[in-house]
């Protein structure tokens, strides 16, 4: 067989394999949407209208509490939010505590640093809503509406929070690995997770928007600050003198505890100054600067920054996407009376 032939032969190989890989994706990406009507069909806002009807002011009342005390607690809880739907769903399993005989997802390494003040919140809105609504209410809802309060607090967008999420009845650290983005991924691997849970790359990129609150430990950029790419220079994609005031605040073998401001211009605020920074270099973590490096997604950076507006609407869809990953049915879960364990 001469190579014209051989080249033929391969060439229509490859068409083959792409058309099947694409023709994959697309029954993938069906039975994802399939499954989240399936799941949405026993979400409602007005769920518990006839068995708990306040149960969004029992929780917003704890929520501006806890905010008076511990604004920090706006961006942990959406973090915890975030962190629990996008392992087995949400289903308030990080909530959970481990025990002699098993290790929770709580406790898994990319979740230890989770704010203590984002369980409380909700842990104190629990025993709100179980004083006027004895085992009514899901640990999964309570996460749910007081994420969007919290945030709602510093300026962000409100959207309406679908309820009837069911407790999950396990939790293991095992499950972790794999479901949660971490700071050293690549666009491309942020775009694969994200879209095995159902998201665009657009809502990818709006979720990524959450950074323009909260922080993050030192560990999590050090090399982008003293060795990128084990080169012992700073991250080219990074303002230089934003890197040098990071030095400052995170010195080599800094104290683990230290964290900096994920949004360095309006870190106490939920707005879209966070891909602005990006387009200036001052995106903290490598995965967010790398949305506005990337081609692929910088057209999104750049939209978003240009109109707050639409940032707020694209998150807020978002959000409500992501409050219906997974979610348990009664069949699958139940009402936790304490969000930390399991009832007996």
């Amino acid at each position: 067989m001469d190579a014209a032939r051989l080249l033929h032969l391969f060439l229509v190989m490859l068409l083959v394999l792409h058309e099947a890989a694409q023709s994959a994706t697309g029954v993938q990406l069906q039975n994802q949407t399939q499954n989240r009507q399936q799941q949405q069909q026993f979400l409602s806002v007005d769920y518990y209208k006839r068995t708990c009807p306040d149960v969004e002011k029992i929780v917003h009342q704890v929520m501006v509490q806890k905010f008076r005390e511990a604004p920090v607690a706006a961006a942990g809880t959406l973090r915890i939010f975030f962190h629990d739907c996008m392992v087995q769903g949400c289903d308030a399993s990080v909530l959970v505590a481990s025990t002699s005989h098993n290790k929770a997802e709580k406790d898994f390494d990319i979740n230890l640093s989770l704010p203590g003040d984002g369980f409380d919140a909700v842990m104190r809105a629990k025993q709100a809503v179980e004083n006027r609504c004895p085992r009514t209410v899901s640990c999964a809802d309570i996460l749910a509406i007081a994420s969007r309060d919290l945030i709602g607090m510093i300026g962000g967008p409100f959207w309406p929070v679908k309820k009837g999420r069911k407790d999950s009845y396990t939790s293991h650290a095992a499950r972790v690995p794999g479901n949660l983005p971490s700071s050293k991924n690549t666009v491309s691997e942020l775009m694969h997770l994200f879209s095995s849970k159902g998201f665009t790359t657009e809502e990818m990129v709006a979720l990524a928007g959450a950074h323009t609150a909260g922080f993050a430990h030192c560990k999590e950029f050090n090399d982008r600050i003293y060795n990128w790419k084990n080169t012992s220079r700073i991250d080219p994609t990074m303002n230089p003198l934003y890197a040098a005031n990071l030095r400052l605040a995170c010195p080599r073998n800094v104290d683990p505890t230290i964290v900096a401001n994920l949004d360095v211009t309006t870190s106490k605020k939920f707005d879209n100054v966070y891909y602005q920074n990006l387009q200036k270099g001052l995106g903290l973590l490598s995965t967010d600067q790398a949305l506005f490096n990337d081609p692929r997604t910088k057209p999104l950076v750049n939209r978003f920054a240009a109109s707050q507006e639409r940032f707020f609407a694209a998150f807020a869809s978002a959000m409500q996407k992501l409050g219906s990953i997974g979610v348990k049915s009664a069949s699958q879960g139940n009402i936790r009376i304490n969000c930390a364990a399991f009832n007996q």
